[in-house]
């Protein structure tokens, strides 16, 4: 049977009103008043009986998993012994005193029970909520990945030569319905027995160790993450770009005008894709950090000349490549000279080595290659690339060092998932919470104030004037808190009579 919490007043009671001693601006406090769990009971009704004991509330459950995460406790354990000691934790979860604190498999129990879904519904709303304070609608996007290191040691790892047989039958029975992936999974022949959803991989030439891997999309404006997925650790970041574009699109109902990303993101299949759906690729090109040995010394494809009436090559010697035939697999086309015709030319030793001649392929869709290919390469694009090193870095930096990202909790892909949406959920309820005391400051400051040797801003309208220049400048939303905390340490005081 589901339980409610009753509500214990006497904790917080006018007589003894320990909650009082909590600030306004405490961060479990603002995220109160911006949250709420209610739609909790309802989507979980169904999932408890009609008799029987009674359960902890829905609500409080969720309370202590966002808990568990704000503080990076290191364990459920560390957080059922701390919520007894700390007057936040009891106000947070509307405890009394003389209230029993649950037995930590409370939550373990409930995460299997409720499973993703509620905590993707959580997140979904904390983004709308980040949309309606007009912290998200910025037509530019940063996607990115990051590795979680699995809740598994190296010496659970062994070599499964029966899975990777058996994988190979499943790829054969499903050959005809599913699409063939643009790039084979690597390593899949080692699994962990601890944690077989997890994959073992090597990163920065380090040990390989079982992981995960998180893929978020973030928001340009003020750094919202409004798309996560939680994959196998080799899952290759070029698969999931549209994936997330697609939910960054369904989540806040814009599509993102910019994507930027680095160069695992940059394979063609992804220009095309990118330039098909008129977004622009601000995405490092995988092409120009390959190193083709094999190609040094010769002529470059650039320097063949490409005819679109007559759809033939022009080589440097003058002679004609001509369609030879399509690769299906690769989605090119392939043109090569008529047979004895490289042989001949003086210029081969310049143009290749092959027996048969030079061959030059051409995508389908080249045009949208070369769009989306010279927007990557744009003065534009290296720009914002560089502005993603900090601020999507920043993102997983915040969720690494804050709030016990980098690790795994539990086990299993689908409670790795649960633990990422929690952690971004609460990353943006912090961004939500920021704005929240800028609109305070300036509802209870007066409307104009000066920074000394920086100039005048109004913060009726967010406008920052610099000294000695003409032009007015919109104060960024994700400064606001930085430009906050610097009118308190150098505003001149107001003159209010």
């Amino acid at each position: 049977m589901m339980g409610i919490q009753q509500k214990q007043g006497e904790l917080w009671a006018k007589a003894v009103d320990l909650g009082g001693r909590l600030p306004n601006d405490h961060l479990l406090r603002q995220i109160d008043r911006l949250l709420d769990l209610s739609f909790v009971r309802e989507k979980v009704a169904h999932l408890y009986g009609k008799n029987g004991n009674v359960s902890v509330d829905p609500v409080v459950i969720m309370r202590m998993m966002i808990l568990l995460f704000v503080d990076n406790l290191r364990s459920e354990r560390e957080l059922m012994r701390q919520i007894p000691l700390r007057i936040d934790y009891l106000w947070f979860l509307g405890y009394g005193l003389d209230d029993e604190v649950p037995d930590h498999s409370v939550l373990s129990k409930a995460r299997k029970r409720w499973g993703k879904t509620i905590f993707d519904e959580l997140f979904g709303r904390v983004v709308l909520q980040c949309i309606e304070a007009e912290l998200v609608g910025s037509e530019k996007v940063h996607i990115d990945s990051s590795l979680i290191r699995a809740d598994a040691s190296l010496a659970s790892v062994v070599k499964t030569l029966v899975g990777e047989e058996m994988e190979k039958l499943e790829e054969l029975a499903d050959k005809e319905e599913a699409p063939r992936p643009k790039h084979k999974p690597i390593n899949t022949r080692y699994r962990s027995t601890t944690d077989p959803d997890s994959r073992v991989v090597r990163h920065d030439g380090g040990k390989a160790k079982p992981c995960f891997k998180n893929h978020r999309v973030v928001d340009d404006k003020a750094g919202v993450t409004t798309a996560v997925a939680t994959t196998h650790g080799v899952e290759n970041d070029g698969n999931k770009l549209m994936d997330m574009l697609d939910q960054h699109e369904d989540r806040t109902g814009d599509k993102p005008g910019t994507a930027v990303a680095d160069c695992c993101y940059g394979d063609t299949a992804n220009f095309v894709e990118l330039a098909q759906r008129g977004i622009q690729a601000h995405v490092g090109d995988l092409r120009s950090r390959l190193r083709n040995k094999r190609a040094e010394g010769i002529f470059p494809a650039d320097d063949f000349h490409y005819d679109s009436e007559t759809d033939t090559f022009e080589c440097p010697a003058g002679e004609r490549l001509h369609r030879h035939h399509f690769m299906k697999s690769r989605g090119h086309w392939e043109y090569r000279t008529k047979r004895g015709t490289c042989n001949d030319c003086a210029l081969k030793a310049q143009c290749t080595r092959a027996k048969t001649g030079r061959t030059l392929k051409r995508h389908e869709h080249q045009e949208e290659l070369d769009l989306a290919r010279r927007q990557s390469h744009s003065e534009e694009a290296r720009e914002d690339r560089k502005r993603r090193q900090w601020f999507q870095e920043r993102n997983f930096g915040e969720a690494a060092v804050m709030h016990g990202f980098k690790r795994a909790r539990w086990r299993g892909l689908e409670k790795q998932s649960i633990q990422d949406l929690l952690i971004a959920t609460i990353q943006n309820l912090k961004i939500l919470v920021r704005r929240s005391l800028w609109a305070f400051f300036c509802l209870t400051k007066p409307s104009c104030l000066t920074w000394k040797g920086h100039g005048t801003i109004n913060i009726a309208t967010d406008e920052f004037h610099r000294e000695n220049q003409p032009k007015t400048e919109k104060i960024p939303i994700a400064l606001k808190p930085l430009t906050l905390l610097r009118f308190t340490l150098f505003r001149q005081q107001p003159d209010i009579s």
